[in-house]
């Protein structure tokens, strides 16, 4: 549905950092990604001559950054937003580098309201499941940090 190009101007990650290639289906709840990234020695996330699972996150959350962009685009316009942690974790391999064919990205929207949304999320290959959890994002985290601090 989305190509990389059309990824990249949806989120602030641009040129090799933006590591999904194409959007496959999404609705109001849910984003289906792909990437081939993992497979470039040029990925900005290789350590150590290896993409360890870990990164996995960063590919769920550009999927969510882009969920949110196409989401918003329906109702407003988007607002930035921040991964604020990340929960319940469970690795199903060591590294991404070695992975056959695209990474299957997933993210799915549990809840949210109008400053904070929680996604689960999955990456996977066509063989399986590599790594799964759930995220909460801030949206307009400056501004509730002003809040905090006693601004606006």
């Amino acid at each position: 549905m989305l190509s990389h190009a059309e990824i990249a101007r949806r989120i602030p990650h641009q040129g090799a950092m933006c590591l999904l290639e194409r959007v496959v289906a999404w609705t109001p709840e849910e984003i289906r990604c792909e990437a081939d990234s993992h497979h470039s020695a040029a990925n900005p996330l290789r350590a150590h001559d290896r993409l360890g699972i870990a990164c996995g996150i960063e590919y769920a959350a550009q999927a969510m950054a882009v969920h949110g962009s196409l989401v918003a685009e329906a109702e407003a316009v988007p607002r930035a937003g921040y991964l604020a942690s990340v929960r319940g974790v469970e690795l199903h391999a060591r590294r991404l580098d070695d992975v056959a064919g695209p990474l299957l990205v997933k993210a799915t929207r549990l809840l949210g309201d109008g400053n904070h949304i929680v996604y689960s999320f999955e990456v996977a290959s066509q063989a399986g499941p590599l790594m799964s959890g759930r995220a909460t994002v801030v949206l307009d985290a400056a501004l509730a940090a002003s809040i905090r601090e006693g601004g606006a």
